[in-house]
C-alpha cells in the first residue's frame, strides 16, 4: 500500500478543494469535446450490409430498430474463439443497465462480432447478458470499421487502428471499438463517430468507481486482476438473473 501523509481535515480539505478547481477544469473540458463531437461532419454509408440476429437476416438499416441513432459496440468474438475478449467481456458487463434509458432517449445499442450467431448466442447466455447482440460473419462490416484484420493486413507489419498506424505485433486480428450511426427521416444512414482503445474506457463505470476508491486501479499491485465475471474465485456457478 503506498504511503499517504496524514493530516488535519483542515490540511486535507485546502488539498481537496485544489483538486476540485482541476476536476472542474475537466468537466468543462469534456464539455467542450462532446460538442466538438456532436458536431463533427457525417459520412453517408452507401454500402448494404447483412447481419444474422434472432430473428433473422437484418440490414444496418433494421439494426436501429425504429429509432433514429444506433450505437454499435464492435466485440471482440471472431469465430471459432472459445469466449469472448475478457476485457470487451469486462465493458459489457455495463451494457444492460442503460439500455432503457438509451431507448426512451432514441438511441438503439447493440453488439456486433465476427463470430456466427450460435457462438454468440452461446456464450451470451453464459454471461447472462440481455443487450442485443448480433453476427456480421461473412460481411465486410468489421473491416470497414476499422476492428478486423485478416492474416494479409496482419503480414504486412502494421495495421491502421485508432487513427494511426499500430504495429501487427501489438494487434490481433480482432480490436475493440464503438462506432455510432444516424438515420435522416429519408431512410439515409450516416456514420458519425467511432472510438477505439481507451476511448471506450468511459463505458466501463467499475474504472469510473475505481478511479475515485483510495487505491485506483491499483493494476500495478493487482496485475491481471479482470476476469469475465464467472471467473472470479468466488463466482456463482451462473449469473442470477438466469436462475429459474
Amino acid at each position: 500500500m503506498p504511503h499517504h501523509p496524514v493530516v488535519s481535515r483542515e490540511e486535507w480539505l485546502g488539498a481537496r478543494k485544489a483538486l476540485l478547481l482541476k476536476e472542474k477544469e475537466a468537466t468543462r473540458l469534456r464539455d467542450r469535446i462532446n460538442a466538438e463531437r456532436l458536431a463533427l461532419p457525417w459520412v453517408k454509408v452507401d454500402k448494404d450490409y447483412a447481419f444474422d440476429t434472432p430473428s433473422g437476416k437484418k440490414s444496418l438499416s433494421d439494426l436501429f430498430a425504429g429509432r433514429s441513432q444506433l450505437v454499435v459496440y464492435h466485440f471482440m468474438l471472431a469465430p471459432g474463439w472459445a469466449a469472448g475478449c475478457p476485457g470487451c467481456s469486462f465493458l459489457s458487463d455495463h451494457l444492460d443497465g442503460a439500455l432503457p434509458h438509451l431507448e426512451h432517449h432514441d438511441v438503439t445499442l447493440t453488439a456486433v462480432s465476427r463470430a456466427p450467431l450460435a457462438e454468440i448466442e452461446a456464450y451470451k447466455r453464459r454471461m447472462g447478458w440481455r443487450f442485443p447482440w448480433v453476427s456480421s460473419f461473412g460481411s465486410d462490416f468489421n473491416r470497414d470499421y476499422g476492428v478486423s484484420f485478416t492474416g494479409d493486413d496482419l503480414a504486412k507489419g502494421e495495421v491502421f487502428y485508432n487513427y494511426a498506424m499500430l504495429a501487427a505485433a501489438s494487434a490481433n486480428d480482432e480490436l475493440p471499438g464503438l462506432s455510432a450511426f444516424v438515420k435522416d427521416e429519408a431512410g439515409g444512414i450516416f456514420h458519425t463517430y467511432s472510438s477505439y482503445a481507451r476511448g471506450l474506457e468511459e463505458l466501463v463505470g467499475t474504472y469510473m468507481i475505481l478511479d475515485r476508491a483510495p487505491l485506483g486501479r491499483n493494476e500495478q499491485a493487482m496485475a491481471g486482476w479482470m476476469r469475465r465475471h464467472d471467473e472470479y474465485d468466488d463466482a456463482p456457478a451462473k449469473p442470477s438473473c438466469c436462475d429459474s
